[in-house]
């Protein structure tokens, strides 16, 4: 959500300072909340009332920041999703929906995040209920966990101005094998723009030889901005869609003449309230209307579902996101939670050595040096991009369409 540029048809970017600060609000604010969230997702809670609070706390967080801007807009740039076990991603209930309680043991993914004036920073953490210092998690759960936290340390160390998407995926994929797990067949990370997920660059997670064929290789550039969704499975990878009501969407940029007054009304509202943003049915003013509107909204493609997705049953899937910016002095994380290591007990270990060697290297950003009477070129503040050997992925003039892609 948020204005288009008005005196530019040029992109903002994260050169200007005042686009760097609305992303680090907006990360900032998702942090916290996803903080909240992590401490209140105990045994007996409800996976409803966690995404009731998720959603509450982004609207209260930026409610606080631009007040007197009335044109600007901000609030939940993703809608506070809580995912349990093998379910892969997007399960937010809606009040009319059975209840779900989390359980002891449960790994549990949460997903949320904010923006302010359309720059979104988003971010996931994995946590399983019940589990501490003195309750370490372990075998397969701690496995996958593990995976996906080292999986993505990699792609942070990775993804740098000059960096290669195609080696980026190939890390990852050897991150998750040396903990016998596999990423999730056809996840993409993509670049953010102003209120844009889904630019062209991304990186796409275990792809399949179809998407080989099309997944486009890119090199990351000096300020640019990523979400990056690293989401391992204890299993074979392929999620799949079950009977789980779809409840996240987003409005498509396409037009068609509705119908029905219900499909009007739903549209309306959601075009004024979520712009293009992701939404959950549970946060229209009608939660009933509103899922009769989204019907006749689907079938003409004016809004895109984000369906719920499942691993077989009896796998893990684990998750890590966060937002990056490419800045001339280092990648600067701005969505995180602290990881709980000594939490997470796995007998298996990463064990490619060049990939054990960049994560030795620190990811502080570096500090700029002042100098007398000079300018330093902005390049010369550049991170060189992490080596590996080259990919053998093709490449073609297409994006890879989404399997399973959590559009970010």
């Amino acid at each position: 959500m948020g204005d288009k540029a008005e005196s530019s048809d040029e992109e903002p970017t994260i050169a200007e300072d005042v686009v760097v600060t609305k992303y680090k609000m907006a990360g900032e604010m998702t942090n916290r909340v996803m903080a909240q969230v992590l401490s209140s997702a105990v045994e007996g809670a409800s996976i409803l009332e966690l995404c009731e609070l998720g959603d509450r706390l982004i609207i209260e967080e930026t409610g606080k920041v631009y007040k007197k801007e009335k044109e600007l807009k901000k609030g939940i740039a993703f809608p506070t999703c809580v995912s349990v076990n093998n379910c892969v991603c997007h399960f937010s209930p809606l009040r009319s929906d059975a209840l779900v309680k989390l359980k002891n043991g449960d790994v549990l993914k949460i997903e949320l995040g904010a923006h302010v004036d359309g720059f979104i920073a988003v971010a996931a953490h994995t946590k399983v209920v019940g589990s501490s210092m003195d309750n370490k998690v372990t075998g397969r759960k701690a496995d996958v966990i593990q995976a996906a936290y080292t999986a993505a340390e990699v792609a942070l160390r990775m993804v740098v101005p000059g960096g290669d998407n195609l080696l980026v995926t190939e890390a990852i994929q050897k991150t998750a094998t040396s903990f016998k797990c596999q990423p999730i067949e056809g996840i993409l990370s993509h670049q953010l723009k102003r209120n844009m997920y889904d630019s062209e660059k991304c990186i796409l997670l275990n792809p399949s030889e179809a998407h080989r064929k099309e997944y486009k290789q890119v090199q990351f550039e000096l300020h640019e901005a990523y979400a990056i969704d690293i989401l391992v499975s204890t299993g074979d990878g392929k999620a799949k869609q079950l009977d789980t009501r779809t409840t996240v969407f987003r409005r498509t940029e396409d037009l068609y003449n509705l119908k029905m007054k219900a499909s009007r009304a739903f549209y309306s509202d959601i075009s004024s309230k979520f712009d293009v943003m992701p939404f959950s049915l549970r946060s229209c003013e009608d939660e009933g209307k509103a899922r009769m509107g989204v019907v006749e909204c689907i079938n003409h493609n004016l809004v895109e579902p984000y369906n719920v997705l499942y691993e077989k049953e009896g796998e893990f899937v684990a998750q890590f996101k966060f937002t990056v910016l490419l800045m001339p002095n280092g990648p600067q994380k701005i969505t995180s939670i602290p990881f709980d290591q000594e939490a997470i007990s796995s007998s298996l270990s990463l064990q490619d050595q060049e990939l054990k060697t960049l994560l030795a290297t620190s990811t502080a950003r570096k500090s700029k040096k002042k100098k007398k009477k000079t300018k330093a070129s902005s390049t010369k503040d550049v991170p060189p991009a992490a080596e590996l050997p080259s990919s053998t992925t093709g490449t073609s003039e297409n994006q890879a369409p989404p399997i399973a892609e959590v559009k970010s």
